[in-house]
């Protein structure tokens, strides 16, 4: 296993794994005994780094959510996990009654939602402290200053370490760690968004932006990363579910380019030159990047967690990255 550092206050920064375990679907699509399999396995293999949310996976009944979290801390107890295993977890997506949704219904962003879900996060999950928060979606209902300075709080009290955010505008995340410096308080350090080498169109609505796939990480973000290189990006779906492999998957509509077809290609050209698999080579490209990204990935199966962490190994030439770049 390859690590990185996420952070830069030494009080809260944290060396994790290149290669992210998502947990989303623990405790509903994929039965406990998977769950601890896939866990132990990731653990076995040196990851370090599982990521979560508080409404993960209301869907599956119609629920709040919270069985992600409450799996975790099940299989942290059952294992006597500590500090050497960072969990990251997200609020403000959390559907405020049964058979709602985060785009009708979210539980937002207010101070009070932020401390109260938190708390929540903590009991289920077994932790003192949440190593890595996450403003899950935007709520642009509260000021952003009160958002702010409610995560900045629990930073101060110890209850969480580092702040991340996912699934906002740009301009949303530069005000608010703007508002944040101006204010001495601690601001997002992580970005998690949707980010893989097919790129989808920009222009069409999506359940939460009507302007367009602002959840995707496309130019402008990492014009951001750029200038900002304290910051890292966690990419989650970076196998487009499966989409690169099996032929039973669909890509979504905004895929459906002209520019879909030449990475493509290209992408099957360098995994038979390296005799990796398109999902490995994906990964690797990620994880090669010059700049920061920590691919965040799901698994059903062992096996298929097994490839996974097979592409931390796999080191692409500066000329195959330079040709997966240039595709388009």
């Amino acid at each position: 296993m390859k690590y990185r550092t996420i952070g830069t206050d030494p009080r809260t920064r944290r060396e994790v794994s290149v290669l992210a375990l998502g947990a989303m679907l623990f405790g509903t699509a994929t039965d406990e005994r998977t769950s601890f399999a896939l866990l132990d396995h990731y653990v076995e293999a040196g990851g370090t780094f599982v990521d979560t949310s508080d409404n993960y996976a209301y869907w599956a009944d119609g629920g709040q959510g919270g069985q992600s979290e409450e799996l975790l801390g099940r299989w942290r107890r059952s294992r006597g996990v500590g500090d050497e295993i960072a969990v990251a977890t997200k609020l403000g997506a959390r559907p405020l009654a049964p058979g709602t949704g985060f785009v009708d219904n979210p539980e937002g962003l207010s101070a009070k939602v932020i401390r109260e879900a938190a708390e929540r996060s903590r009991d289920r999950l077994g932790m003192d402290r949440l190593d890595l928060l996450y403003a899950h979606i935007e709520d642009r209902t509260v000021p952003l200053s009160e958002t702010v300075e409610g995560f900045a709080e629990l930073v101060a009290e110890g209850t969480v370490g580092l702040l991340g955010v996912s699934n906002h505008a740009m301009w949303r995340v530069e005000r608010a760690r703007a508002t944040a410096a101006a204010a001495g308080l601690p601001g997002y350090e992580v970005l998690q968004y949707q980010h893989s080498l097919l790129r989808p169109r920009t222009d069409i609505p999506t359940q939460l932006f009507k302007e367009g796939s602002l959840g995707h990480a496309g130019p402008e973000l990492f014009s951001y990363l750029d200038a900002e290189p304290g910051l890292t990006l966690v990419a989650y779906t970076p196998l487009l579910s499966g989409a690169y492999s099996n032929p039973d998957k669909r890509l979504p509509d905004d895929y459906d380019h002209p520019g879909t077809p030449a990475r493509l290609a290209v992408l099957r050209e360098i995994a038979g030159e390296t005799g990796a698999s398109v999902n490995q080579v994906v990964l690797a490209w990620q994880i090669g990047r010059p700049m920061p990204v920590i691919p965040l990935v799901g698994a059903s199966s062992v096996e298929q967690l097994k490839e996974s962490l097979a592409a931390v190994d796999l080191d692409l030439t500066e000329e195959q990255h330079a040709r997966l770049d240039a595709a388009h």
